[in-house]
Formats: C-alpha cells, structure tokens, sequence
C-alpha cells in the first residue's frame, strides 16, 4: 500500500473517530459510551501502529478543539496513544494472510483487554479524578463495571466488521493498482 493511500485512509478514519467519539456518544460526567473504538482497531490492523497513534491522538487533538466539553488535559492524549501502540502491536496484518482468524481473535481480545485495564480503566479514572475533583477508588468502582461490559462488546463488533471490511479492504486498498 502506498504512503499516500495510508494518509487518505487515515484521515477518513479521523473523521470517523470524531464524529463517533464526540458526537454519536453517551456522555456523563464520568462515563463515556461510545463506538470510537471501530476506526481505531481497524486503522491498528489495517495500517500499524504509527498510523494509530496518529489516528488517536489528532483525534483527541481535534475533538477536544473542535468539541470541547471542558478544558483540554493532556493526560487523556497520552491514555489515547497508549491504546494507539497497544492495538497497533497486537493487531497489524501486514498483507491479508499475515495470521489466521483464529490468531486475530487471539489478539484482538489481549489488546481489548490490555487497553481496557491499562487505559480505561487505570489511566483514564486517575484522569477523571484529578479533572474531577473525586475519589478515584469511588470513581473506580462504576467505570470498573462499563469497561468490562464492553470487552466482549469491542471483540464481537471488531471481528464482525473486520470479516465484512477484509475482502474489499484487501482487493481497492491493500492492492498496488494505483
């Protein structure tokens, strides 16, 4: 794939990740539901991790500026580009035969699972409770409980839409037909 083609693809996963991070999402003050997560697992797998890091943190970059729901704080940017690196080494197919669905699944659930301990659950309420002003083990406690709902959630959605994404994907942009 060309370089040109992974900046294209990457900007309309941007714009994906926007619209789904801070407009089709259910926010409260201390909870976040939302399926931003879909462009950046695809991006991990289609592109690396370089391109996912980018994705995620212009995306919060953008969002923030464009969606502000509060000041910036950078801690959120650097929870973005930990689940940026954690899904682009785990989940990286560098031609469509890289690994089997079996090995994918296997990896898609560790990087869910890494990135929802590490960056959801354990950065992300230390980020709350500092912009917050609440106790982080209270605040633990109730993100605790979403956070696990959504990892066989992430798993199902990512496996369905990378199935339905491959053949196209690997036949209009992996291919060198420019």
């Amino acid at each position: 794939m060309t370089k040109l083609k992974k900046i294209i693809l990457t900007a309309i996963l941007l714009s994906i990740l926007i619209l789904l991070s801070r407009l089709l999402s259910i926010k409260t003050p201390i909870l976040k539901i939302s399926f931003a997560f879909i462009p950046t697992m695809l991006c991990a797998t289609w592109l690396g991790v370089k391109y996912t890091i980018l994705l995620n943190v212009l995306g919060d970059i953008i969002g923030a500026i464009l969606f502000p729901t509060g000041p910036y704080f950078i801690g959120y940017t650097v929870s973005t580009a930990i689940s940026g690196m954690i899904y682009g080494l785990l989940l990286y197919k560098e031609n469509s035969n890289s690994y089997t669905d079996n090995q994918y699944l296997i990896r898609l659930i560790i990087s869910v699972i890494l990135v929802t301990f590490i960056s959801n659950i354990c950065l992300n309420t230390f980020w709350i409770s500092i912009t917050a002003g609440k106790s982080y083990i209270i605040l633990l406690g109730t993100r605790l409980v979403k956070e696990i709902i959504m990892i066989p959630i992430q798993i199902t959605v990512i496996l369905f839409i990378e199935k339905m994404l491959r053949k196209p994907f690997d036949m209009y942009i992996r291919s060198n037909n420019d």
